[in-house]
């Protein structure tokens, strides 16, 4: 193992250093067991694709930029839905906001390929809406937002904890809504390319629960992986 010297001049472990076709042959082994790990996400996708549904009220009330609308109206016509669940602390200042649902929802941008299958992505805030959609403008996100009042909170994320992150799909027949998936946590890292990158790299997400080599770096201890100066890392560009 190597070690080159950091940005502040501490000393970092590193791969050792070979010549290019024992690098090539390295890799071809690992290329074996990502592609085995892609053919599983496909065979887990076909799984997904394969759930039975449950029905939801596509009458159930949100807030949008017109005002008043529902769960149906927010498919703006199309036959699926993406709703991103966004976490949001009421009365707090834009650098109290949840840092998670600012990273993941930072990093969707570009909708068009996704309208072109038919599917609508659109934010639902747990909170008010002026509020949030202050927030929103600050961020500069162009994503359709709405807000959700807790009645409604509890109908749509029955059975799950409200004021957490969510991803929940449904799907539209006619004026009837159903729910086809849900994920939570880590699942919502399928919004971002950020970790996916950051993996290919040596260093990976130097997260501290990583399994990395002895010498690789880490997110500082104590240090918030999403906060830097207290404020959401992705806000730092903001004024």
């Amino acid at each position: 193992m190597t070690t080159h010297t950091g940005a502040e001049g501490d000393e970092y472990g590193a791969p050792k250093i070979v010549d290019r076709r024992t690098f090539q042959a390295e890799l071809d082994a690992l290329r074996l067991r990502e592609k085995a790990h892609m053919r599983e996400g496909d065979a887990i996708a076909a799984t997904r694709r394969r759930l039975p549904m449950v029905e939801v009220d596509g009458a159930t009330p949100l807030v949008g930029e017109r005002g008043h609308v529902t769960l149906l109206d927010v498919f703006e016509g199309r036959r699926m839905l993406i709703a991103y669940y966004f976490m949001w602390q009421s009365g707090r200042p834009a650098p109290e906001q949840c840092e998670g649902c600012t990273l993941y929802t930072s990093q969707v941008r570009e909708l068009s390929f996704m309208h072109s299958r038919d599917v609508t992505f659109a934010v639902v805030c747990q909170g008010p809406y002026q509020e949030s959609a202050r927030y929103r403008d600050f961020m500069g996100w162009e994503l359709p937002w709405y807000a959700a009042e807790r009645s409604s909170l509890e109908t749509l994320l029955v059975g799950r904890r409200v004021g957490r992150m969510h991803i929940v799909c449904y799907l539209r027949q006619g004026p009837r809504v159903f729910e086809t998936y849900w994920t939570t946590s880590r699942g919502v890292e399928v919004m971002g390319n950020s970790y996916r990158l950051l993996d290919l790299t040596v260093y990976g997400r130097q997260e501290r629960w990583e399994d990395s080599p002895a010498g690789w770096p880490r997110w500082p201890e104590g240090a918030h992986q999403y906060r830097t100066d207290g404020r959401p890392i992705v806000c730092n560009g903001r004024a």
